[in-house]
């Protein structure tokens, strides 16, 4: 069975397939790298919340970064957001992304609650 929670014509934003959650990518607001990735790990939190599970339990990350100047910049929010001990696989690369003011955006795939 599949779910699909937060449905529009283009995309949805939680799919659900036996006990694993895919977000579709996250960005955030802000005035910087770090202010952006912030606020996309907090929706990030909330997307995770609402399909049943957490950031304990991501399986992978891919982040996509406008420059990769800004690996340091998001790395040390990162950082503090993953759990210690949960770390997910995780890929990081630079592209260009759907606006210019966009410096992140953060795809998660992860497990169900137990």
């Amino acid at each position: 069975m599949i779910i699909r929670k937060e449905t529009g014509q283009r995309m949805s934003k939680i799919v659900i397939h036996g006990q694993t959650v895919y977000l579709c990518g996250q960005v955030g607001d802000g005035a910087n790298v770090t202010e952006q990735t912030r606020d996309c790990l907090a929706r990030v939190d909330a997307l995770l919340e609402q399909a049943g599970s957490s950031r304990n339990h991501i399986l992978q990350a891919i982040v996509w970064l406008a420059d990769m100047a800004d690996f340091a910049e998001m790395n040390a929010v990162w950082d503090a957001w993953v759990p210690e001990g949960h770390a997910p696989a995780r890929a990081c690369g630079e592209a260009r992304l759907a606006r210019d003011a966009r410096r992140v955006e953060i795809i998660v795939t992860a497990a169900l609650k137990a």
